[in-house]
């Protein structure tokens, strides 16, 4: 029978683990005619989490944990938990229940159906509206200017064939933009839409930074349109600049006793010029700070320990 890798990443979720180990064991019970493991890749976490997965893990030996000897962040340990997965399916669902596990067998239906590659894309949200729109106005951006196709709404939830693990661990990636990654493969995509609940229990991870680091990750790593800007910004306050200065000096020739300029138009002229040049060392900064990380070429993860699992 074909084996389904169920792989969550958890940091600090000893409210969420029983239900979503719970849940996904319901679900893989109808699905009579296939296998799985559960893969819990822990982030350190600093409270019961890792002490619940090992009592389940003693009852379930489906269930499998790795342990990271601190946090490795948001990015690298998912990442590290989907590439460590043996199964003919690979399925990522985060802990805390935003992805359904109910809508399992929907995914691997497409994958019978012939999809190297299942997405769910949040059709709708519960989340707060600014949240909401600002979620939307990003991948709306990401997909007007990224390099390849850009899956909008989709945050790694989703169904991947063996075959496209084995082809993300080409990309030999410390630091890897999965969304991204799974594009670039270039395989048909099915998706799936579904509505993404509110957490119910436990505290969000993600805040402002992390969010940002995300963004940032996704336009680095799949545009060169921003830092192609700077040039085409640059090249345009210029002539700018020399137009007004044409412009001064013509009614200072008309106007010699009337006509000044004042301090406002200089003062707002140097700042306006300082904010464009800060704004794109900034980017130009983040584009270098990619490189950086690289070129350092660290693991994505290192293993404290493990159950059930060999690395």
């Amino acid at each position: 029978m074909p084996l389904i890798s169920i792989v969550t990443a958890c940091y600090n979720e000893e409210e969420n683990v029983n239900e979503v180990y719970q849940r996904v064991k319901n679900v893989m019970s109808a699905l009579s005619n296939y296998q799985y493991e559960h893969i819990f890749i822990d982030n350190a976490s600093g409270d019961t989490t890792v002490e619940k997965l090992k009592e389940i893990a003693k009852c379930d030996s489906n269930v499998k944990i790795i342990v990271n000897a601190r946090n490795f962040g948001h990015i690298r340990s998912p990442f590290y938990g989907l590439m460590q997965a043996k199964g003919d399916l690979v399925m990522s669902i985060v802990c805390d229940l935003q992805d359904p596990p109910e809508l399992i067998p929907e995914f691997v239906k497409k994958w019978e159906e012939g999809f190297k590659i299942v997405v769910g894309v949040k059709e709708t949200t519960s989340e707060n509206k600014i949240m909401s729109f600002f979620r939307k106005f990003y991948y709306r951006l990401i997909s007007k200017i990224a390099s390849t196709k850009q899956i909008k709404h989709f945050t790694g939830f989703g169904l991947y064939d063996k075959k496209i693990i084995e082809a993300l661990k080409t990309f030999d990636d410390p630091y890897p933009y999965f969304r991204g990654m799974i594009s670039e493969v270039g395989f048909e995509i099915a998706e799936i839409p579904y509505h993404q609940p509110l957490r119910e229990k436990g505290l969000t991870k993600n805040n402002f930074y992390t969010l940002y680091d995300m963004a940032m990750l996704g336009i680095t790593s799949y545009s060169n349109i921003p830092i192609r800007l700077a040039i085409l910004s640059g090249f345009i306050c210029a002539l700018a600049s020399i137009a007004v200065a044409i412009v001064f000096f013509v009614l200072k020739l008309l106007f010699w006793n009337h006509f000044t300029v004042g301090v406002a138009p200089i003062l707002i002229g140097i700042f306006f010029f300082a904010g464009v040049q800060l704004f794109f060392i900034g980017l130009l900064g983040e584009y270098i700070s990619s490189i950086h990380t690289h070129v350092k070429r660290r693991p994505l993860v290192f293993v404290k320990e493990t159950v059930n699992i060999d690395i």
